[in-house]
């Protein structure tokens, strides 16, 4: 079975760095962000015009840089959720999770029965192109397969125990920006609303035993803060933000020397 650095991360009790991939198009990301140090990939189907084919290559490539692959699906859909993990991926990223129905139906997509009623695909990235027999597919499949509901509105909050108790899910990652603007307080990722529905949601998975996620907090004194309360599944920046802060500042630097 392929490599997971992030649930290995998790093991040790670290906080599993991620990088949400919403502009890079070509599978060197994968080796770059493992060269970087980060253990996950959040390849974002949601927003931007990234396709399923460029995220499946990335998912391969990030398997083998040793980089743990999650596809965000564009909707609670069998069909996306199912082709995302038939393409490489490792954990799936369902949005817009208010209900546990909605944690339920995401599980049920993604894993195979008896657990759920995931349509069973040929040979897989994940496991390596072998031939195995059908129930050892599916075993090893499953033991995979991570499946992140993301909790970004105020109906999700009012129910995230309900969420995080329902069987199969693996972890609970709060939305920030998304949740920000649920809350009436849009952009304001560190406002206390904010922060309690964070500190809700990670004492919520610690009493059902699914993992603390964060995503949207990117200055590095809110990554802080998150962290403190106890998130471990943490998205830490994404590719374009932080290649047009590079760019930006370079471009800055080289203004002051010919100001000079």
């Amino acid at each position: 079975m392929a490599t997971d650095a992030m649930r290995s991360r998790l093991a040790e009790g670290g906080i599993a760095a991620g990088l949400a991939v919403v502009h890079s198009r070509t599978p060197a990301i994968a080796r770059m962000a493992a060269s970087c140090g980060y253990h996950w990939l959040f390849l974002d189907l949601e927003h931007g015009p990234m396709s399923l084919d460029s995220a499946s290559q990335i998912a391969i490539a990030a398997l083998d840089a040793g980089v743990t692959p999650l596809v965000r699906v564009p909707a609670n859909e069998p069909a996306w959720i199912g082709r995302a993990l038939d393409g490489g991926a490792i954990g799936i990223v369902v949005p817009h999770v208010d209900t546990p129905e909605d944690a339920a139906r995401a599980v049920a997509a993604a894993r195979y029965p008896p657990a759920g009623a995931r349509s069973l695909a040929g040979l897989q990235p994940q496991l390596a192109y072998r031939a195995l027999p059908t129930p050892e597919v599916m075993r090893q499949a499953d033991a995979l397969t991570f499946v992140v509901a993301l909790i970004e509105t105020r109906e999700a909050i009012e129910r995230v125990e309900a969420i995080a108790a329902v069987p199969g899910l693996d972890a609970l990652q709060v939305g920030t920006n998304d949740l920000s603007v649920s809350l009436g307080v849009p952009g304001e990722v560190d406002h206390p609303l904010v922060q309690d529905a964070v500190r809700r949601t990670i004492e919520a998975c610690r009493r059902h035993g699914k993992v603390p996620g964060l995503g949207g907090a990117y200055r590095e004194d809110a990554l802080r803060h998150y962290a403190g309360l106890g998130a471990r599944l943490m998205l830490v920046g994404n590719d374009l933000a932080l290649l047009v802060g590079a760019m930006r500042a370079r471009a800055e630097f080289v203004a002051a020397l010919d100001a000079k």
